[in-house]
């Protein structure tokens, strides 16, 4: 597959100028990113790499974080995770409430706030230094010691958020947070806030790509089964009340955040990101959904 013709293509074809949307505001952080900002990176299981634009630069990947805060949660609780987060789709914007009184606290899933905040209740329950952890642990997946966290994005988020403080709030009311509030929501602000470039998510989503094997070095850290059950997660839920929407368009599995980060697996193939930090309605990337969308076209594969 010629995957650095393929693209040059996209980036020839592609603009920030093409799309309509904004750069996320209500963060005032993520507000002062500079909205020309355009790259992509394939990472192939036989590591081979191909990229374009600004591939290379760090931004905050926000809500893609949730998949490696789910990962580390199946690893603690394994099938009893299910008992706290449902696996549907929502149907709802991110932040939304609504849902939680009619299921009893129960989010619809763990990549929505809500279901993100469990999982956020979990791991501060069970780890010693869950933010250190977090990174040490996406620091594993790219062999890359440098990855942190942006702290004034995650200042800036704490000033800001307070449907996620109501959220949480409201999840400890109906029985379904266990610890203390403060400590979670501090731990959910810095996972958004880690900063990372294309080219090191599109390396870390190898694990999921490869059947929860490090591509570099061939270790085992996630079962198949847990590999399996994340990717339908991405596949029906990793894109909010657009799910439906990316899935019909480009066929693979991925998670967003509101930074302007997608990343996407083809299982058992490559894995890809795309960073534009302008957002549709949905809160999704506008250019990198139509990227991802040309990617599959012109590679004519997909995981249909």
């Amino acid at each position: 597959m010629e995957y650095q013709q393929i693209l040059n293509s996209i980036y020839e074809e592609m603009s920030y100028r093409d799309v309509r949307g904004r750069v996320a505001s209500y963060i005032p952080e993520l507000a002062k990113v500079d909205r020309r900002k355009f790259g992509m990176h394939v990472y192939c299981g036989d590591h081979e790499n191909y990229s374009f634009g600004d591939s290379e630069e760090k931004f905050s990947i926000q809500s893609i974080s949730k998949v490696f805060t789910l990962a580390m949660a199946m690893r603690l609780m394994g099938e009893d995770l299910w008992d706290r987060v449902s696996v549907e789709p929502s149907g709802d914007p991110f932040n939304s409430l609504m849902q939680l009184e009619y299921e009893h606290g129960i989010p619809r899933n763990p990549f929505i706030n809500a279901g993100a905040l469990v999982i956020a209740d979990i791991l501060v329950d069970h780890l010693d230094d869950p933010k250190k952890e977090l990174l040490d642990f996406v620091r594993k997946l790219t062999g890359n010691s440098n990855i942190d966290f942006d702290l004034k994005v995650a200042a800036s988020e704490k000033a800001t958020g307070y449907r996620n403080l109501a959220l949480v709030n409201y999840i400890k009311g109906l029985g379904n947070i266990k610890g203390d509030v403060d400590k979670i929501v501090d731990f959910y602000f810095h996972q958004c806030s880690i900063e990372m470039s294309c080219h090191e998510l599109s390396k870390a989503f190898m694990l999921f790509a490869n059947r929860g094997r490090i591509l570099e070095t061939d270790e085992k850290i996630l079962k198949r089964k847990t590999v399996k059950r994340i990717n339908a997660l991405m596949q029906t839920c990793g894109f909010y009340d657009e799910a439906g929407e990316f899935s019909f368009q480009v066929g693979l599995p991925g998670k967003s955040g509101v930074g302007g980060g997608i990343v996407a697996v083809h299982p058992e193939n490559y894995s890809v990101a795309v960073w534009s930090p302008i957002l549709n309605e949905k809160g999704n990337s506008e250019l990198g959904m139509k990227a991802l969308e040309r990617l599959t076209t012109l590679t004519g594969v997909s995981v249909f």
